[in-house]
């Protein structure tokens, strides 16, 4: 029989990290982490998604995270939950976590700091319009571009900023085979996953279909769901 990943949030509900009131700012810190909350060593993972929500793949993701019962974090891009927020909505009904990724997916090294600040709260305005009184607990720089400004507003907002330990690359869509090796290679105890599904026009068939095989190699490994870190 397959074994199921049941999920580290439940069991680990009481942790201080762990619990914020809906809608309110958690401590942050400036640091880019790329651990799960329980840390790197631990036989955790946090599985992040990038670029949605997508009418397409998120519903596919959504439907693939329930039936393992697996919670992931969304990074989702302001425009596309101001354009789908029911999908928003499911999100954060199903219990997953929301991160911030910008509203237009820029990269924040090609901003001015006022832009960099008005590109992540548009985004915050945007997730909040489609789910009120959501917490947003991340932020995520697009294309990993990182500058301190980004990072001093996500922070000062209550979002830790998060980057990744795995980049399976599956916005290359090498096929589902290389994102799975990607996987492989990288992974290990504690690390957070960077996968994809979005945006709207582009195929992430490849990154359903190798998400669940990730799983079930996690599943079948011990490892359990986990957010990732959040510092201060």
């Amino acid at each position: 029989m397959r074994t199921v990943l049941k999920g580290a949030w439940v069991a680990t509900a009481m942790t201080a990290a762990f619990v914020t009131a809906a809608g309110t700012a958690s401590a942050a810190t400036t640091d880019v982490v790329t651990a799960t909350a329980t840390g790197a060593g631990t036989r955790s993972f946090a599985l992040t998604i990038d670029d949605g929500p997508s009418p397409t793949w998120t519903n596919q993701v959504l439907d693939l995270l329930k039936e393992r019962e697996v919670k992931a974090t969304f990074c989702v891009i302001g425009d596309h939950a101001r354009q789908y927020p029911d999908l928003i909505r499911r999100i954060v009904d199903e219990g997953h976590s929301l991160c911030n990724h910008s509203m237009h997916h820029v990269n924040p090294t090609t901003q001015s700091p006022d832009q960099q600040r008005a590109d992540i709260q548009e985004a915050s305005d945007a997730i909040h319009a489609a789910a009120p009184g959501a917490s947003i607990d991340f932020y995520r720089a697009p294309e990993g571009g990182w500058t301190e400004d980004a990072k001093q507003y996500a922070a000062s907002q209550g979002m830790q900023p998060i980057g990744w330990s795995v980049d399976t690359e599956d916005w290359r869509r090498p096929g589902a085979d290389a994102i799975f090796e990607n996987y492989k290679r990288a992974f290990q105890g504690g690390g957070v996953i960077l996968m994809h599904d979005g945006s709207q026009e582009n195929d992430r068939s490849q990154s359903v279909e190798a998400m669940g095989r990730i799983l079930e190699d996690l599943s079948n490994n011990g490892y359990y769901d986990d957010r990732p870190a959040v510092l201060g």
